[in-house]
């Protein structure tokens, strides 16, 4: 699991989580693979099942937490969302790269319960002007949704502490440029690349 570096990326709606993951999913220098979350939310029209979420209805939800099919779960703005354990088992066996997490505050402190080695990142917005300008910007929701997700925002950005580091999503590219350099510093752990450096001692 060593090889594998576990990222979390959190934010209130609206923030660009979704925008920087993205982003660095289209990056063909680092071997980026996306968890795709389960979801019981509707998809938004340029949203792809299997792509951007599995989308389910409520049912087959609870029936897979059920049975312990889910690494975390949470429930969030009236829909479920959860990181199935698969997800993590194929990135297991691909042995390098990112695993993505694009998931809210609760399941992060799922993640990094059972894998104390994930790297948490939480984006803030510059203002909550702008998270409600952004929010509204969409199209895609309808007023009492919008209201919502910008009431629950300041709930989530009370659980910043959790996470390890912290971008300001003010300037979009200047945000890549962080979060690129939050994954080139982690990946470049001492405990992770021992084995490369013990390898090149000489041996007794």
């Amino acid at each position: 699991m060593a090889d594998v570096l576990l990222l979390i990326l959190s934010s209130p709606s609206g923030a660009g989580k979704t925008t920087l993951t993205r982003r660095l999913l289209d990056d063909k220098t680092i071997s980026f693979r996306f968890s795709v979350s389960h979801t019981t939310r509707k998809p938004r029209a340029n949203e792809v099942n299997g792509q951007d979420y599995h989308f389910t209805d409520e049912a087959t939800f609870r029936d897979m937490s059920s049975k312990g099919l889910f690494a975390e779960w949470a429930h969030v703005h009236g829909n479920y969302y959860g990181t199935s354990v698969a997800e993590i088992e194929r990135a297991k066996g691909e042995g390098t790269g990112v695993l993505l997490f694009d998931i809210d505050y609760q399941g992060a402190r799922q993640i990094k319960a059972k894998f104390a080695e994930a790297v948490g990142v939480f984006i803030l917005p510059p203002s909550m002007e702008e998270l409600r300008a952004r929010l509204e910007g969409r199209g895609s929701e309808d007023a009492e949704t919008i209201n919502r997700r910008f009431a629950k925002a300041q709930t989530e950005i009370e659980h910043y502490p959790f996470f390890d580091y912290i971008v300001v999503n003010k300037d979009i590219n200047l945000a890549e440029a962080e979060l690129r350099g939050i994954i080139y510093a982690e990946r470049c752990r001492r405990w992770r690349l021992a084995p490369a450096a013990e390898a090149l001692l000489p041996k007794p």
